[in-house]
């Protein structure tokens, strides 16, 4: 090497020595002022982000006492509506029971209950809602309370469908007071009508089989 050096010109040395520094240059600067520069952005652009970030904590922080409040509102709401399910783990056990509200109801209110069916459950969420359908008959103010009577129930029962039809028919009234005078009297308030209401009950999450 040393030999090499010294058979070159002044002007070659020179041309050397130059291309050495310039190689120097680009691989200190790959080396080390690429990374510095980048690491001075990024440290940069974190100071930018720090402040909101704080900010956006402080403003968790204040609002930690309107959370927990509210979380505290949730807790209880679901426990009341825990309390308006119907009971049962199986939905034959939900509809005997929703059929047990329903007949204390219409016992409460006079309304004589003629039919009672249980129909197909229906998976609504986290939920199950259970439909009967409940022919009654009875006056006006009775079925009118009898509604108002399953809407405002400690269970939480909807009435879905309603198909009224009155049970007086003037025509056959009279021809039936003519041949017997004793017969009772229907009343034009009478009513039949049928309803189909729902109650809800917890689903049951489905077992897994053992492998």
């Amino acid at each position: 090497m040393k030999r090499i050096w010294q058979r070159l010109s002044k002007r070659e040395r020179g041309l050397v020595v130059l291309t050495l520094f310039i190689l120097l240059l680009v691989l200190g600067r790959y080396f080390l002022v690429s990374p510095f520069l980048e690491r001075r952005e990024w440290v940069k652009s974190q100071l930018e982000i720090q402040p909101q970030l704080l900010e956006k904590n402080l403003r968790y922080i204040r609002q930690k006492a309107e959370m927990e409040a509210s979380l505290k509102k949730a807790r209880g709401e679901l426990k009341v509506t825990e309390a308006s399910l119907l009971s049962g783990d199986t939905p034959s056990v939900s509809a005997s029971a929703l059929q047990e509200v329903v007949r204390e109801i219409a016992v409460k209110e006079k309304v004589r209950i003629v039919t009672t069916r249980v129909l197909n459950p229906e998976q609504i969420g986290s939920l199950l809602k259970i439909p009967v359908k409940v022919d009654v008959t009875g006056e006006i103010d009775q079925v009118v309370n009898l509604i108002k009577g399953i809407e405002s129930a400690k269970k939480l029962l909807v009435v879905d469908e309603m198909n009224v039809r009155s049970l007086f028919r003037p025509a056959v009234a009279a021809r039936r007071r003519a041949r017997r005078r004793t017969a009772p009297k229907v009343s034009a308030k009478n009513l039949r009508v049928s309803l189909t209401i729902s109650g809800f009950a917890r689903s049951k999450p489905p077992s897994v089989p053992d492998v």
